[in-house]
């Protein structure tokens, strides 16, 4: 798939912008704070919807404006169509195909997009809330039926903590009704965490072999997924249920005492290991970026072997952060097949038929030029 043409109108620093992109590899070039990163936030955004770099939609509104609107034509092997995200103080509005999308979890998915920007390679060195908000997305993008159990997995710990707050100060004092809401959420905790294992060993299969190919042999990566109760190999929703409920059962006191749900995906983390060591822990910096690269490329291949195509690449800033060995082994693996979207302050110094072969724009000042 690619986005052959894109759109912003009070969007960050662009009050308007129409531009149309190669299929293959886009290089926008420009200083620093012109707008590079707010055109991939977009893309990212229009894919998304919403920002990896705030929580806040009010942000990527243009100052003194009351929306923000991003535009997309995308291409996909069943044909061209155009996707439309508009944000507002009310809430946000996404078309596809010029047909209104009721819930946003049926709209996510339209067009597929893996970002890698400095801050992902904090991912595995990173706290615990990086490496489930990556699962989240990535899942979110190949599953629709994700997006709406962690949506309701999120409500129902909320009316859980909720609760437990109340027992906490008194203000609540029947039991009965803690038992219902553990009940429930043991249920979609068990449904979240099976998802997520599977993706998690889907993953690995990508990551193995391109981690080894970059450390050139020397490095075998395996990932754990950490939960907080036992989970077998080959894990049942049924005996998942039951961990959860033991859990549960064991942690009441302890987490009326304070007031929050002390277990369940929202606690869960992930674990890399190379060649049996912790990386987070005891891995060079150097083997801790390898580790986010072969992820980050590893999704590519996941999604593609999900949805049959090829998602979108933004690459934004990265390329300055990794050596040369690691720069050619990232554009090997998207030459020809990966339409990606680069941004740097200058292409001096990375030697790639890639880059040569790309379509490049200019940037400054929210304006964009070929």
């Amino acid at each position: 798939m690619h986005i052959t043409d894109l759109e912003l109108k009070n969007y960050r620093n662009y009050t308007e912008l129409a531009v149309s992109f190669d299929n293959k590899v886009n290089v926008i070039l420009g200083e620093n704070a012109q707008g590079k990163t707010n055109l991939m936030e977009a893309i990212y955004v229009l894919a998304m919807a919403k920002s990896h770099r705030t929580s806040n939609d009010k942000d990527l509104i243009r100052w003194d404006e009351e929306y923000a609107k991003i535009e997309g034509r995308v291409v996909k092997h069943n044909g061209s169509i155009p996707i439309q995200l508009v944000l507002s103080k009310k809430g946000k509005k996404a078309k596809v195909n010029h047909i209104e999308q009721k819930k946003l979890s049926q709209y996510i998915g339209a067009v597929n997009v893996i970002m890698f920007a400095p801050e992902d390679l904090n991912l595995v060195k990173g706290n615990p809330q990086v490496r489930r908000r990556f699962i989240d997305m990535e899942i979110g993008q190949v599953s629709a039926v994700y997006l709406h159990e962690l949506s309701q997995y999120q409500k129902m710990l909320q009316q859980r903590n909720h609760y437990l707050k109340q027992l906490q100060t008194k203000r609540q004092s029947d039991r009965t009704m803690l038992e219902v809401l553990t009940v429930q959420l043991s249920d979609m905790a068990s449904r979240l965490v099976l998802r997520r294992k599977a993706f998690i060993t889907q993953l690995e299969k990508w990551a193995q072999p391109i981690h080894s190919g970059i450390s050139r042999g020397l490095e075998e990566l395996k990932i754990e997924y950490k939960t907080g109760i036992e989970v077998s190999e080959e894990p049942v929703l049924s005996k998942m249920n039951e961990e959860y409920l033991e859990k549960f059962d064991k942690l009441k006191e302890r987490e009326i005492e304070r007031g929050v749900t002390l277990a369940g995906p929202h606690r869960d983390d992930l674990v890399f290991y190379v060649n049996g060591r912790d990386v987070q822990t005891f891995g060079s910096q150097g083997q801790q970026r390898t580790t986010a690269l072969s992820l980050k490329l590893a999704e590519i291949e996941l999604i593609k072997e999900e949805i049959g195509e090829y998602p979108i690449l933004l690459l934004d800033d990265v390329l300055s952060e990794l050596d040369d060995y690691r720069q050619s082994h990232l554009l090997n693996t998207i030459q020809g097949k990966v339409q990606t979207f680069v941004t740097t302050t200058s292409v001096e110094g990375i030697d790639h038929e890639t880059l040569k072969q790309a379509a490049t724009y200019h940037i400054a000042a929210g304006a964009l030029e070929a």
